[in-house]
């Protein structure tokens, strides 16, 4: 077995690799059989010395999930969530978007979808283009609005679906 100084530096390389959360040094430590007070030494002096900070975290992974996997609000929240970033970490971080460049991305998206759709008429379209944005996770209102934008002409106010 490794002593906790060797794992110590060794996560030191890895979260210099990349942004780590708590989470992600945790399961390092238990596969490598450590106690949990070694664990929260780690822990501790990866966070003195800057290798962890969530917050720092949280930005890079919103702003990654919104480049380059064109998630939405809610589906990044979830996940930070399940990484275990706290509320006020997660808030400010989605805070912090860019409402313009979040808008024009989920148009382009659905704009690219919308090129891909075999649909007999343009509520059908509708439906398929709101169901796929609401599965990356973006809001009703951003989705409606996009949605306005990308297919002129229909009475969004009828579509009892959406309530």
């Amino acid at each position: 077995m490794k002593s906790e100084n060797e794992i110590l530096s060794r996560l030191a390389a890895y979260c210099s690799s990349a942004e780590r959360c708590v989470q992600d040094i945790q399961k390092k430590t238990q596969t490598a059989g450590l106690s949990d007070e070694a664990e929260g030494r780690i822990v501790a002096a990866l966070k003195k010395e800057g290798f962890i900070d969530e917050a720092r975290y949280a930005r890079c992974f919103v702003n990654d999930r919104l480049q380059f996997n064109h998630w939405g609000r809610i589906k990044i929240a979830q996940e930070l969530r399940r990484k275990g970033i706290p509320a006020a970490i997660c808030r400010e971080s989605l805070e912090a978007i860019d409402e313009q460049a979040y808008r024009s991305g989920l148009l382009d998206l659905l704009a690219k979808k919308q090129k891909t759709l075999r649909r007999k008429d343009e509520h059908e379209a509708f439906a398929q283009l709101y169901r796929f944005a609401a599965g990356r996770g973006f809001e009703r209102p951003a989705i409606i609005c996009c949605l306005q934008q990308l297919l002129k002409g229909i009475d969004y106010d009828s579509m009892e679906w959406m309530e």
